[in-house]
């Protein structure tokens, strides 16, 4: 499977990494997509999110889901969720939600703490561990799927 690594210099450098994995899932032409996003708190997850959600051509405000479980972006293609799990109790809370129907075709969803829903969650196309040192981000991203290796194939191609 493959895997891609990124030393990036900024917010500015990890939004518009977004927006290139937005351009390689857009690729996909409307096959659902999963990752799941590691990385401590001030990582930079919400920030990769902000990037991927306003390349698939969101224009308003991205923010964390922190309180709310999940955002949801509806866009001209695409179904955009940005889960953030780090508050969840228990997994079962996911059931109560109608977590199953967040993965679908046309859906592209961003899993922040992911392990938090283990045993509900699909499994990842690709999982992006985020680090922070206080100066750079070091972003590694690895496809579990064929269709993440699709994804990933395509993003070495523009970024």
């Amino acid at each position: 499977m493959k895997t891609l690594d990124y030393d990036l210099a900024d917010e500015q450098a990890t939004v518009a990494l977004g927006t290139a994995l937005a351009g390689a899932i857009q690729q996909l032409q409307g096959q659902g997509f999963v990752a799941f996003l590691n990385g401590e708190l001030g990582a930079g997850k919400t920030t990769l999110t902000r990037g991927v959600v306003r390349g698939m051509g969101h224009t308003g405000n991205v923010k964390s889901p922190t309180y709310t479980l999940v955002e949801p972006y509806q866009l001209d293609k695409w179904q955009v969720y940005h889960f953030d799990l780090y508050r969840l109790a228990d997994p079962e809370e996911l059931e109560y939600m109608g977590i199953r129907d967040y993965f679908a075709e046309h859906c592209c969803s961003f899993i922040e703490w992911p392990e938090k829903g283990r045993g509900l969650l699909p499994e990842a196309d690709v999982t992006i561990n985020l680090a922070y040192n206080g100066e750079q981000r070091k972003i590694t991203l690895a496809a579990c799927s064929s269709t993440g290796n699709r994804v990933l194939a395509e993003l070495e191609q523009t970024f």
